[in-house]
């Protein structure tokens, strides 16, 4: 095993290289004075804030023979503290998957730099797709919003989350902010940068969207949906890298693809559109966290139709784009093969003493002059 080398080169202190070179350490060291708030009672509250999940409301439960205390949780402003905290969470992880995994697999494998980034992103990105596939499925299991698709409108607004499903959204604002800092961490190219963020303003709006409008359940199930769906792209494309003539898994990944939408699109209609407009709770009020009025189903529901079909737009281009791709490759491939069985014939006609034109070789001439 080969000895790391350090960089000789010690850019000035807080100069754009000394940042992007040590951003994990600066990071880790802001996220440890939260954590050393807790021993103090003077900033014990402060950085209670930033680290536990807040709002919490404790509701009795009859069931069995003695009375249990289930705690719940609400949405509010000192969330932003929270989601913040645990963006430096996500900012340290993702140095630690970078430069413990992905750059020695880098080293192993010699990768060109646009192979590079996509293995660095594939890479990121499927681990965190593969967690978050992992514990919303166990809350959806837990919670039985599959057994019970009811669930999903049956009861709005669904002010109360429990804990596990509330720290799922922290976490998950926490992530996709993370990835705003990031292009400039990780020296993200110029022309990569309005694609990315693109994406990452989309998973922002849905989710924050899906968690303030207290419709936490749909935004659950289709999030794992969606999850599920990068996943099976992200561990195809790491396949390919690996090895190239191993395509098959970006088929799988397409018919689920346009399942996926398919399905996103079934249970937005069928949530927002018709479970919440025949629900009793009807009306416009913040304070109680009810948004069922017909302009916020509408809205809803117009930017889950947007986005989808902004992603089938791109699906489709990028379809196209490989389907040309293949096709000039295989047009290269038949021009090649009669050129070179062309030459063969051209270099056994020589040595059989006829030239290409059907005339004598100079060999042949100079025997028969004999």
């Amino acid at each position: 095993m080969g000895i790391k080398k350090k960089n000789t080169k010690n850019p000035p202190v807080l100069s754009h290289e000394f940042v992007i070179q040590n951003h994990a350490d600066i990071v880790s060291c802001v996220a440890m004075v939260f954590l050393l708030g807790l021993m103090f009672e003077v900033t014990s509250k402060a950085a209670v804030l930033f680290i536990t999940v807040q709002y919490n409301v404790t509701i009795s439960s009859n069931e069995g023979p003695e009375e249990t205390a289930v705690n719940h949780f609400h949405h509010g402003i000192k969330d932003l503290a929270t989601v913040f905290f645990y963006m430096l969470v996500a900012i340290i992880l993702h140095a630690i998957i970078q430069e413990y995994v992905l750059d020695k697999i880098n080293r192993k494998m010699h990768f060109s730099k646009t192979k590079h980034s996509k293995f660095n992103e594939s890479g990121q990105l499927g681990v965190f797709y593969l967690f978050s596939f992992g514990w919303g499925t166990s809350i959806l299991l837990n919670e039985h919003f599959l057994s019970n698709p009811v669930n999903l409108w049956e009861g709005y607004p669904h002010l109360l989350m429990p804990f596990q499903m509330k720290f799922f959204y922290i976490c998950q604002l926490g992530y996709w902010l993370h990835a705003l800092p990031e292009l400039y961490f990780q020296k993200t190219k110029k022309e990569d940068i309005p694609r990315q963020l693109v994406y990452i303003s989309l998973y922002l709006v849905h989710i924050a969207g899906a968690y303030v409008l207290n419709m936490n359940r749909l935004g659950l199930v289709l999030l794992v949906l969606h999850y599920f769906v990068e996943l099976v792209f992200h561990i195809s494309r790491l396949v390919y890298f690996s090895n190239e003539s191993r395509q098959t898994g970006f088929t799988v990944w397409a018919v689920l693809f346009v399942l996926g939408r398919l399905l996103t699109l079934s249970l937005s209609v069928l949530t927002v559109g018709f479970g919440l407009a025949t629900s009793e709770q009807q009306g416009f009020d913040m304070a109680a966290g009810n948004f069922n009025v017909l302009l916020v189903r509408i809205t809803v529901l117009a930017a889950i139709c947007l986005s989808q079909a902004f992603m089938m737009w791109k699906f489709i281009n990028f379809q196209l784009r490989r389907w040309r791709e293949q096709r000039q490759t295989q047009t290269l491939k038949k021009k090649q093969a009669p050129a070179k069985s062309k030459s063969k014939k051209d270099k056994t006609n020589g040595v059989n003493g006829v030239t290409s034109n059907g005339a004598d070789s100079p060999r042949v001439k100079k025997e028969k002059s004999s």
